[in-house]
């Protein structure tokens, strides 16, 4: 179930708590390769589709999620951790991606007194 849940996971790019924008819907992968039966089976249970491969490809075949594997990779990715206050402050500024310190950010937040 890990190695279904992990390939699920990343054919809809999603963290390992099942967070993220879902941006994608497709894992791509070749009889012989150590993903392929993990595949297979998820395909067998409902859980993905299956494209045979082709030039674009590389030859690999074409896995999706259906509707029901984005219910069961919901109900099955462990609950995310819960950040402390600082923590949640840092990954704020890390995606604010602005080219400021994390000291100057605070301080231009208002968020670290100034004297």
């Amino acid at each position: 179930m890990e190695k279904t849940l992990h390939v699920l996971q990343h054919a809809l790019g999603l963290d390992q708590y099942g967070r993220g924008a879902g941006h994608r819907n497709y894992f791509v992968t070749d009889c012989g390769t150590t993903d392929w039966p993990t595949c297979v089976m998820a395909a067998a249970d409902g859980l993905m589709t299956q494209t045979k491969g082709n030039a674009i490809t590389g030859g690999g075949d074409v896995f999706r999620v259906t509707p029901a594997g984005m219910v069961w990779v919901q109900q099955h990715s462990p609950k995310a951790p819960t950040l402390t206050r600082a923590q949640r402050t840092y990954r704020e500024w890390a995606r604010a991606d602005n080219g400021m310190t994390f000291g100057a950010w605070l301080k231009a937040r208002g968020a670290v007194g100034a004297a």
